[in-house]
């Protein structure tokens, strides 16, 4: 069983007397910096000169500064700017100011483990990596309460690594809740599995396919909505609560039924040996690979698929119908897309 940590185990004095620089004041940034600013952590953040974010910042009263003034400032470095932007900014404003002693800190290990980027050996490299939205993580915190989070270590000059991610995971709350140990790999390949395989590539397709069988079939594509996406988050928030025991408990004995003799037929072998496959391709490197070669030659097959998901049918009728139900919190940060389109049909 993987080692965990709480708040007996994390203590401030390990941040004492340091500057920590928040590198990106996006949705986990945000959250880092103003927790950990408000557990008394001399913090300074960095960004671009004049940007939204830089004014959002400093509209916090957060002390902002170009990313190669911040890293030259601080003992404690954490990026959090986007993972195929990290190598870039690392080595072009990061790496010039990572003098003996200081922490690079990352809340997801996928440049590290992909050898993107390569910190000094005399350098303490972490990893605390929040299970949570950044916008989550600050909500919890300001009620008294955290998220939990994973810690590791990747290289330990200091031989007090360990004790100062977990003082960095006390002062953003995660220890509240409970911090895991694991390493860069486990974290890194575990995370992109997750996020293909289930959480986003696994439930997206499998709601397009359960919406386009019925619409197919002559239903109304407002009751597949419904039935195939809108439902879904009540059985999420119940498996969250009390596992698949507790969804199961809560829903029909029609539906549990269902459950156990239906979803076999989904998810069957075909399936799980192309969930096997892509974490083989996880773990060879091919879709690192693969992602940051997208990156390089300009995003054009991202961007495409990103344009075309958005005019999906699902998509369009979900805009109609959440602009029938204002109860729905609307996604405000930047860089989420509105629904603009339900909007003006209003």
């Amino acid at each position: 069983m993987s080692k965990r940590y709480y708040e007996i185990d994390g203590n401030l004095d390990f941040l004492k007397g340091r500057t920590v620089a928040i590198v990106g004041y996006g949705s986990q940034g945000h959250a880092h910096a103003l927790n950990l600013r408000d557990s008394g952590v001399n913090v300074v953040v960095s960004e671009a000169p004049g940007t939204p974010a830089w004014l959002k910042a400093e509209s916090a009263g957060l002390k902002v500064l170009t990313t190669p003034e911040a890293a030259k400032a601080a003992d404690v470095i954490m990026i959090l700017v986007p993972d195929h932007v990290q190598a870039a900014v690392y080595n072009a404003d990061i790496a010039p100011h990572m003098t003996k002693g200081k922490t690079l800190m990352f809340a997801h290990g996928f440049n590290i483990h992909f050898k993107q980027i390569a910190a000094p050996a005399d350098c303490d490299v972490t990893m605390i990596a929040p299970k949570a939205p950044g916008h989550r993580v600050r909500e919890l915190f300001t009620e008294g309460v955290g998220v939990p989070a994973l810690v590791a270590v990747h290289q330990n000059a200091s031989g007090q690594a360990l004790e100062r991610a977990l003082a960095y995971a006390m002062a953003l709350g995660c220890l509240k809740a409970g911090v895991i140990e694991t390493t860069f790999k486990e974290e890194t390949e575990s995370d992109l599995f997750g996020e293909q395989a289930v959480l986003c590539g696994g439930a997206s397709e499998l709601i397009k396919a359960g919406f386009d069988t019925l619409v197919e079939a002559g239903y109304a594509p407002e009751i597949a909505y419904f039935e195939c996406l809108h439902e879904l988050k009540l059985i999420v928030d119940l498996i969250q609560e009390g596992g698949l025991a507790y969804m199961r408990f809560s829903v029909s004995d029609t539906a549990e039924y269902g459950d156990y003799t239906r979803g076999p037929r989904i998810v069957n072998e075909q399936t799980r040996a192309e969930m096997r496959k892509i974490l083989s391709e996880i773990q060879s490197g091919a879709f690192a690979k693969e992602w940051i070669e997208e990156n390089k030659s300009g995003r054009k097959n991202f961007l495409a698929m990103r344009e075309a998901a958005r005019h999906s049918q699902v998509e369009e009728v979900g805009r109609e119908l959440r602009a029938m139900m204002p109860f729905l919190k609307k996604k405000k940060e930047a860089g989420v897309p509105q629904d603009t389109e339900a909007a003006a049909k209003k």
